[in-house]
């Protein structure tokens, strides 16, 4: 990395980049890593998470470059905190400690990772009492994964439903102002009612145990699978799918959900 950003002999192209430039690449990076997961393309996987790693690197070099970290303190600030964070495996606060010194209960242990992550947020903060339980939570995350986030914090703090019935319910009622909004013909009414929705519906697959970024992540797949499949009996029949009318979509759709697509 330091051969490629060398300002006499380094590439044009990295020599150009800076923290925001590589961040798109990041991403594309830890989405293609979740791609080869879902597929279990596992010799894949190890180039995907190369490739990750590269960007974490490059994150390293730019830091040192500007004298605001190197790649030793990001390795030992890690290192750090997930000592820090599992104090039932070292209990001793080092990485020396014999394995098997504490045993704690699995409950133990996420209640004790949210009393320490609680008081690493009260560090950063000049007022402890101000901090926000949200103030952590990335805005650049993808909005499904945000909105789980965000409503896991506030559960911890006690703001929740204690089972799924009553978020089924609010879920009608948010349906219930979309159809309102639309009655009314206000666009932006509209758009906000949706949100609502979604934010309601990525609340009922939290309390239903289902991450909401992996099953919409599946559902688009299913679809895939299944328009592909109307795409290649269209083909096959000689047919345009821009000529074929909703009712032969509908029945080739309904075809792939019979053949488990």
């Amino acid at each position: 990395m330091q051969r490629l950003r060398d300002p006499q002999h380094g590439c044009p192209w990295d020599l150009e980049q800076d923290f925001a430039s590589i961040v798109p690449h990041t991403l594309e990076e830890a989405y293609e890593v979740a791609d080869a997961i879902a597929m279990q393309d596992y010799p894949q996987l190890s180039g995907e998470l190369g490739d990750l790693l590269f960007q974490v690197v490059y994150y390293a070099q730019l830091g040192r470059e500007a004298g605001h970290f190197d790649w030793e303190q990001v390795v030992d600030g890690i290192t750090r905190k997930l000592v820090r964070r599992h104090p039932h495996v070292f209990p001793d606060g080092n990485l020396h400690t014999p394995a098997g010194t504490l045993a704690i209960e699995a409950d133990q242990v996420k209640q004790r990772w949210e009393e320490i992550k609680a008081e690493e947020r009260a560090e950063k903060a000049a007022q402890p009492q101000q901090l926000s339980l949200l103030d952590d939570v990335p805005a650049a995350l993808p909005a499904l994964s945000r909105a789980q986030k965000l409503q896991k914090r506030a559960a911890s703090a006690g703001f929740d439903w204690s089972e799924a019935a009553p978020v089924v319910a609010k879920l009608s009622e948010e349906m219930d102002e979309i159809r309102e909004a639309i009655a009314e013909g206000d666009q932006q009414a509209v758009a906000e009612e949706v949100g609502d929705f979604l934010f309601c519906a990525v609340n009922l697959a939290r309390h239903l145990k289902v991450d909401a970024e992996t099953a919409l992540r599946d559902g688009n797949a299913k679809f895939e699978r299944r328009f592909r499949y109307i795409e290649d009996q269209l083909a096959q029949a000689g047919e345009s799918i821009e000529q074929a009318g909703l009712a032969r979509l509908d029945q080739l759709w309904d075809e792939a959900k019979r053949a488990g697509l």
